[in-house]
């Protein structure tokens, strides 16, 4: 078995991109599998911050396949200006990188269309990025979709053309909104042009080709399980699908062909946009962990919403994608609290459970919290388990418990070079 997947168990936000970037040396290949430029992973070394979009994670090690799988949507116009700032710093990217012919386009359309939808919602905003990522994989499911593989092709401009029309009319008579699309349509266009000089194939045929050569395959999930299309926080959830099944479907592998689960988590949660947070904390204590975790959407730059861990959604998390390795990350936020709060159940007139209602927003149930004493110790500068206050320890054998799955690595503050191996 040659994959291993890495993704994310919350809202997103859990250190996804440090934790691949990290990992990656022991791999030859590192895929993405769903999602677009919605996705910010942010990674820090030497105090140099660089967040990715569309690239995967492992960019920065060179020798490494890095691969953009066919369950991605790619925005052009990102995906140049993301290699060209790499490619200032010294980063080898072209070389490395391979793209799926299956993978669909951002048009600067659909881009229109997410605003005016999301415009049109009102106070029942669902709090999207804005970047087009729903409509696209709108059109795809509705099989009016532009793919990599078409710009290859003769007719682009012709498919492009009909499916710009298509949208400009729905803006017309839906929405009835004013636009200028002539900047970003040239910048489109330009960027095709660009794309076509990069390395696009027919991936699935190549990531079997690997498997059979037992090569090292990392597959990397943007956002969250808990915004998955499937079984997130409906409505307010992605278009795609974020789960380890997801990834079988977003680079056309094999379920067989997978190893290792890795599922990330913060010690504590948060969410950006709307939607359902049972644990959320709007006072004082959630904007001191916004502060001292640094919340902001590397993406959009909003501010996320903190609260505290929720075992009932960690739970399913874990069951849901088979999760064979834990992965806690921030753990140096919480190190000045004296006690740290867990909820490990809700509770409604039926009494306590940890199954999660079908509608999250609108349920009666309220979360039980169980406190836990705190570690109240800089760990920041830590490199081994053994050297870890005891009280971290205990939360961490907490939880490890709770969830029926081993913690492998825990990570004590944003540089590459601070995680532990448990």
């Amino acid at each position: 078995m040659a994959v291993d997947i890495l993704l994310g168990l919350q809202w997103g936000d859990e250190g996804k991109g440090k934790i691949v970037d990290v990992f990656t040396p022991q791999y030859d290949i590192v895929a993405r599998f769903q999602g677009g430029p919605n996705a910010g992973h942010t990674i820090v070394f030497n105090d140099q911050k660089s967040v990715l979009h569309l690239i995967p994670s492992g960019i920065f090690h060179p020798n490494i396949t890095c691969l953009i799988g066919n369950g991605v949507v790619i925005d052009p116009i990102t995906l140049r200006k993301e290699i060209e700032e790499l490619e200032k710093t010294g980063i080898e990217v072209r070389s490395n990188l391979i793209i799926s012919d299956r993978a669909h386009l951002i048009l600067p359309t659909h881009k229109l269309l997410d605003r005016a939808s999301e415009e049109a919602k009102g106070d029942q905003k669902i709090g999207s990025t804005l970047r087009g990522i729903g409509p696209t994989y709108m059109d795809k499911t509705g099989r009016n979709g532009l793919r990599i593989g078409d710009i290859l092709s003769g007719d682009f401009l012709m498919k492009y053309q009909l499916l710009k029309e298509k949208h400009t009319h729905i803006l017309h008579k839906l929405y009835d909104v004013d636009y200028d699309l002539n900047l970003d349509e040239d910048a489109f266009l330009a960027a095709i042009e660009f794309i076509r000089s990069l390395q696009i194939k027919n991936t699935e045929s190549f990531l079997y080709q690997k498997i059979r050569e037992n090569k090292k395959i990392l597959a990397e999930g943007a956002q969250g399980t808990l915004l998955d299309i499937e079984f997130g926080s409906y409505p307010y959830v992605t278009s795609s699908n974020t789960t380890a099944s997801g990834a079988c479907m977003g680079l056309g592998i094999p379920p067989s062909s997978v190893n290792r689960v890795y599922g990330i988590f913060k010690a504590y949660c948060t969410r950006v946009g709307s939607g359902p947070f049972p644990t959320e904390l709007t006072g004082e204590m959630g904007e001191n962990l916004r502060q001292a975790g640094g919340e902001f959407g590397a993406t959009t730059g909003r501010p996320r919403r903190c609260g505290w861990l929720d075992l009932p959604l960690l739970h399913f998390a874990t069951r849901l994608n088979s999760i064979t390795d834990l992965i806690m990350t921030k753990a140096d936020v919480l190190s000045d609290l004296e006690s740290i709060q867990v909820c490990t159940a809700y509770t409604s007139g039926e009494g306590p459970t940890m199954e999660i209602p079908y509608d999250l927003e609108k349920s009666s149930f309220s979360p039980m919290y169980k406190s836990l004493p705190g570690w109240n110790t800089d760990i920041t500068q830590m490199s081994q388990s053994m050297e870890l206050p005891e009280n971290l320890k205990s939360y961490v054998y907490y939880l490890e418990q709770a969830l029926h799955t081993p913690m492998s690595f825990l990570s004590v503050g944003p540089d590459r070079d601070q995680i532990i191996e448990m």
